[in-house]
């Protein structure tokens, strides 16, 4: 009988050894000979199923393919290998036998047999029925079709050297948006042109019942853009004309801040709706955007519209055409490295808020309050930063692939979006206070990613040097010292503010944008250090303020406030009350099964953001958020 370390010692080198007979070619920048056709049935709504087909070229021998697992823009391993199912491959009318790889569970090992020249693929990708399952991408009225999760690839090619033949059948009588250009159309199948497969991946589709596609191209521009509108039903398309004036606006502030096009055409994908997930995604000529029905018919004009699709745009330059050299990968199953999200992820969320005051579509005041949010995040509730600095927060994809967290301002949870955002207002005020307002940030981005007008085939990747060099051709300074000490946890993230020409301050009232983004629940976070769901619930409840302090954590509910049953109108009357008072507050909470009572000894009164000018200093901030003419 072997010992026990001797045992684990021959398992291993067996696993080893079983591992080595299944290796998975590297990819090589080589061409994939022949193309591959793919066949997705989308017309299964009831049961939310795309049934796929591929038909892919081969030789005899050992094949290896892949199903991507490294999503672009998500930055992470996290695409819905679990949802695929019924997997069948077949050579000349046989079924093969298939292994999944032991080590990498994305990939799939085939012996072609003598004689066959393509093999068929078919599977099942089962859409989540339920938002506990994943994100809902077929309802009875739309669809997003993501070619990056209905698909397989050979192993041993770079993503750029493996054509598609993409063909799409989708429900009678709807219409489908996407960057692909079409080839044919027979009934209800579209056949689009053949591409490379990383810019298959790279073009989404959503189709609907109720649709609208409308113009945004800016006037005396040849490259199209157009927005492309997918509803629960058709009432929820009547977009006013002003209302479309403001998204054309954010097109042309956007390309007079880069002064090039990446793309031939971009198409904005665009859902009104309660029944399909939200989401934000971004694409070389598209985008992915998903917000709730009353987008265009509740749309307030003080508060204005999100900046999603500003934000979105903005990655057509910086992310897609230009990345971050880690990032770029040859394939899909290429671990991607997230170092540079501050500047990918962080300047977009500047530019998205920039772009959506330049344009009207969320109007100065509503921008500068937007801002308030942001910096008071900064300056109180982070007190994570006392353990983990900005670039660490670059690996959040990776390692929680997004999930909810307890306690996200102490565990934090991907910053560098808004920190950079702050990082970037500083820079952006530097440049303009040391050049006397003759250059800004807008020159930087003219510089790093409006470079190459027209190409959009080939992805320009950079290093943190090369965001430094740029910034010192726009104006000589220790950037790579102002940029380490930001996102190394060595200084204030909010310097910028005040450099701008305003200032952090606290009111008992909040902001109409503020109101606007509670949803129904109650603020609290700066005063007693939690915030409230309509429903009681608590949500996020802020390390080492009065409410953490009282031992109240994340995830109970408040019954109660001082007898009364809760209300957000009654707390907020408690706090104004304890403001000129001794008595605590007394809160009620259910936890599981179990009731108790908690005393809340706050007297700091209703504390909201609001950004305020200082005097006698200049006022870069409205002009950054003031449009280009």
């Amino acid at each position: 009988m072997l010992r026990p370390r001797l045992l684990c010692l021959a398992l291993a080198s067996l696993l080893a050894a079983g591992a080595s007979a299944q290796e998975i070619p590297p990819p090589r920048d080589v061409p994939y000979p022949g193309t591959i056709k793919i066949e997705v049935d989308a017309t299964n709504l009831a049961q939310r199923i795309f049934r796929v087909k591929q038909t892919i070229p081969v030789q005899a021998g050992p094949l290896t393919l892949l199903y991507p697992m490294w999503v672009p823009g998500g930055h992470s391993p996290k695409n819905s290998i679990d949802k695929i199912a019924g997997i069948t491959f077949k050579a000349n009318g046989q079924k093969l036998d298939w292994k999944r790889d032991t080590l990498d569970v994305a990939a799939f090992h085939i012996d072609v047999p003598a004689g066959a020249t393509e093999i068929t693929a078919e599977f099942d990708f089962l859409t989540p029925t339920s938002g506990s399952q994943g994100r809902v991408v077929m309802t009875p009225n739309m669809l997003n079709l993501q070619f990056l999760s209905a698909a397989l690839y050979p192993a041993g090619y770079y993503t750029h050297q493996i054509m598609f033949d993409a063909h799409v059948t989708y429900p009678a009588g709807w219409t489908a948006f996407t960057a692909l250009d079409e080839d044919a159309r027979s009934g209800s199948t579209v056949d689009y042109k053949d591409v490379p497969f990383d810019i298959l991946v790279d073009s989404p589709v959503y189709a609907g019942r109720y649709t609208k596609n409308i113009d945004l191209t800016p006037p005396g521009s040849k490259v199209p853009v157009k927005l492309g509108v997918v509803a629960d039903a058709a009432k929820f398309l009547e977009a006013k004309p002003e209302q479309v004036k403001l998204h054309q606006a954010m097109v042309a502030q956007a390309l007079k801040l880069y002064g090039a096009q990446h793309y031939d055409h971009y198409q904005f994908l665009f859902s009104l709706s309660e029944q399909m997930g939200g989401n934000g995604l971004e694409h070389q000529r598209s985008s992915e955007n998903g917000v709730g029905t009353d987008y265009f018919t509740d749309w307030k004009e003080k508060k204005g519209f999100t900046d999603l699709l500003a934000h979105e745009y903005t990655h057509s330059w910086n992310g897609k055409y230009r990345r971050g050299k880690d990032l770029w990968t040859p394939n899909f199953n290429v671990p991607m490295q997230d170092s540079l999200l501050w500047v990918y992820e962080g300047q977009t969320q500047y530019w998205g808020n920039v772009l959506a005051a330049r344009s009207g579509m969320r109007p100065l005041p509503a921008s500068i309050d937007a801002l308030a949010l942001v910096a008071a995040t900064y300056a109180e509730n982070r007190p994570g930063l006392g353990w983990r600095n900005v670039q660490d927060t670059t690996n959040d994809p990776i390692i929680a692939t997004r999930a909810p967290r307890a306690y996200r301002n102490y565990q934090m949870s991907e910053d560098y979006y808004s920190a950079g955002q702050m990082i970037w207002l500083e820079a952006d005020a530097l440049i303009r206070a040391k050049t006397g307002n003759k250059k800004s940030l807008d020159d930087f981005a003219r510089a790093f990613f409006g470079v190459n007008n027209g190409e959009w085939e080939v992805q320009n990747t950079y290093t943190f040097e090369d965001v430094v060099a740029t910034l010192n051709g726009v104006y000589a300074y220790d950037w790579a010292s102002f940029l380490r000490t930001r996102l190394d946890g060595k200084t204030s993230l909010t310097g910028g503010i005040e450099a701008s020409g305003w200032k952090l301050v606290f009111k008992d009232k909040p902001s109409d944008f503020a109101k606007g983004n509670t949803r129904g629940g109650a603020d609290f976070v700066y005063s007693l250090g939690l915030s409230i769901s309509k429903d009681g619930s608590i949500g996020d409840v802020r390390w080492d303020s009065p409410a953490f302090n009282a031992g109240i954590g994340s995830g109970a509910t408040v019954i109660a406030v001082n007898g009364q049953a809760y209300d957000g109108d009654v707390l907020e009357d408690a706090v104004k009350a304890a403001k000129d008072g001794t008595a605590p507050i007394e809160l009620m909470l259910k936890e599981f099964d179990r009731y108790r009572t908690v005393k809340l000894d706050y007297h700091g009164g209703l504390r909201y953001p609001h950004l305020e000018r200082i005097k006698d200093k200049p006022d870069y901030l409205t002009q950054i958020l003031t449009a280009r003419k």
